[in-house]
């Protein structure tokens, strides 16, 4: 955890992430972020303490609805489970590597279209949402689109930027239904990014939205 991030989760997200309460692909895309962020890594350990702290001076369930355990980060790795599969490079996250059992030099990559590669991560059976890796050539342009609900984009390599600024590696972008941007890839190095959606974007444009069947982004 060396790298000097520059843009985090938004606060509400890292609770959720805290709580369990984050869907899968969200909650995969936040624990690779701290795995490189020493500050949201600390924040979050503040924010489960106190949670602990609550649930013991909490009243106990009063029916069987308030027993019902809260769900548990997917990503999460046993300790020993993570080092043995990490990436030897330290390019991926380590629980990104290790739930997946990937580097960054074994990602299988489908071309997505002109300049850009994804491969889709899978999900735990009846999860919702999206989670990928994106791969953008120098310079590429995205198409001008807005969400469905939150989505969360990591920056592993490289560069992007869009109307908001530019998001470097470790830096995390947390957006909701009411943003809609153009990203585009540094022009030297391009980007590789992880991506996490709750649901579908929405294209502006036409390619965009004739892709979207093919692509399920």
């Amino acid at each position: 955890m060396t790298t000097t991030i520059m843009r985090h989760p938004d606060p509400v997200t890292l609770m959720g992430f805290a709580a369990g309460t984050l869907a899968e692909p969200l909650a995969a895309a936040v624990a690779a972020h701290l795995d490189m962020c020493e500050t949201c890594c600390a924040e979050v350990a503040d924010l489960e303490l106190l949670g602990g702290v609550l649930m013991i001076n909490a009243e106990p369930p009063r029916d069987e609805a308030a027993k019902a355990v809260v769900p548990g980060r997917p990503i999460d790795c046993v300790a020993e489970d993570v080092v043995r599969h990490a990436d030897p490079s330290g390019r991926l996250p380590a629980p990104l590597a290790a739930a997946f059992r990937l580097s960054v030099d074994t990602i299988p990559w489908k071309r997505l279209g002109p300049g850009v590669w994804h491969h889709r991560l899978p999900l735990s059976q009846g999860a919702t949402g999206d989670l990928r890796l994106l791969k953008i050539a120098p310079g590429r342009v995205m198409p001008d689109h807005g969400h469905g609900g939150a989505e969360l984009t990591l920056v592993l390599e490289g560069t992007y930027s869009d109307e908001t600024g530019a998001y470097r590696r470790g830096d995390m972008q947390d957006v909701d239904e009411t943003v809609e941007h153009t990203p585009v890839a540094d022009k030297e190095a391009g980007c590789i990014c992880l991506i996490a959606s709750e649901k579908r974007a929405r294209f502006k444009g036409l390619v965009g939205r004739l892709m979207q069947p093919w692509t399920g982004m």
